[in-house]
């Protein structure tokens, strides 16, 4: 039997592949027919709205992974595991900076009057879970919070400085210092 399901998920994939090589603008249609192989009249039956109907697939394919991944586990788990979740999730979806984030890249293009409120979503989920799990674990509400909007933003310079400098040590070297701050935060942490 075959999964629709788990063959649409690896199309998205697979067009979000090309996004994240050729930006929004730079992935024509022959680019993504050639990745996922198939022809147009096939994608224009799975996206019917063209290539902004792929790309908001993309974004919630994007979203849902986090949701997952990252922003339930931060609201809902116990603190100092979720932050050590996030943290791991981080790293291997982004590939130990090797892989772009297309919210960020998404917001800095074009593309951002087409998809701000998608990529507004993410980063206010990501932020406000991150500061429920802050919370929990001890640190104050304001400081809570501040630290969620600058980790967050710590995390997509470093993976934009990462990729400018074509060096992804900088993403590792950067997450890290992150990391050390959040836990030099939390109340009675040891390292």
């Amino acid at each position: 039997m075959i999964d629709h399901n788990a063959d649409s998920a690896a199309l998205v994939a697979q067009i979000a592949d090309v996004f994240r090589e050729c930006g929004f603008e730079g992935a024509s249609l022959s680019r993504i027919t050639e990745r996922t192989g198939l022809g147009k009249g096939s994608l224009y039956h799975f996206f019917p709205g063209g290539k902004d109907a792929m790309a908001a697939a993309v974004l919630t394919q994007v979203e849902a992974w986090f949701h997952r991944h990252i922003f339930q586990p931060l609201a809902r788990d116990n603190a100092p595991d979720a932050l050590d979740g996030m943290w791991r999730a981080v790293d291997a979806y982004f590939l130990s900076g090797q892989r772009i984030c297309l919210m960020g890249a998404f917001a800095l293009d074009g593309t951002r009057d087409r998809f701000g409120h998608a990529i507004g979503v993410y980063f206010h989920h990501w932020i406000s879970a991150l500061q429920q799990a802050l919370q929990r674990a001890g640190v104050a509400v304001p400081a809570a919070g501040e630290l969620a909007e600058d980790t967050v933003a710590g995390i997509q310079g470093a993976l934009t400085l990462a990729r400018a400098m074509n060096d992804t040590d900088l993403f590792i070297r950067g997450t890290r210092r992150l990391r050390a701050r959040l836990m030099l935060a939390i109340p009675f942490h040891h390292p």
